[in-house]
């Protein structure tokens, strides 16, 4: 996200998975409430991705002009405190797993920096 807040555009989070919850975890995640995935979608969620370690390290990715506002509009949603209480038994941490998400900052993007230099983006 080179030269943009660290809160809008691409985002990259982590969180940490319970070891022994891996399999469930991504047995709930690989059919998401349909009212769920509206959610996300209306509250300005794009492109959102989640990658899980073998030791649960869970990496998010995902694009939003604004992910304060992203945030913020689905803690106002019904469906995502449901969500958040199914999915609060998976994580190491206690609380809202949406709320433990740390935030890391990007230091390199090819693109970007392909374009700085005034490089071709595709072959």
């Amino acid at each position: 996200m080179t030269g943009t807040s660290p809160r809008q555009g691409r985002v990259c989070f982590t969180s940490q998975v319970r070891a022994d919850r891996l399999n469930d975890y991504r047995a709930a995640h690989a059919a998401v409430w349909p009212e769920m995935l509206e959610a996300l979608r209306d509250t300005g969620w794009r492109d959102y991705h989640l990658y899980l370690r073998g030791d649960g390290l869970l990496v998010g990715i995902l694009e939003t002009d604004d992910y304060d506002a992203a945030q913020a509009g689905m803690a106002a949603t019904e469906v995502n405190a449901r969500w958040q209480a199914a999915m609060s038994g998976f994580f190491a941490d206690e609380g809202n797993p949406d709320e433990g998400f740390v935030i890391l900052d990007e230091v390199f993007f090819l693109e970007g920096q392909l374009e700085a230099a005034g490089l071709p983006t595709r072959r």
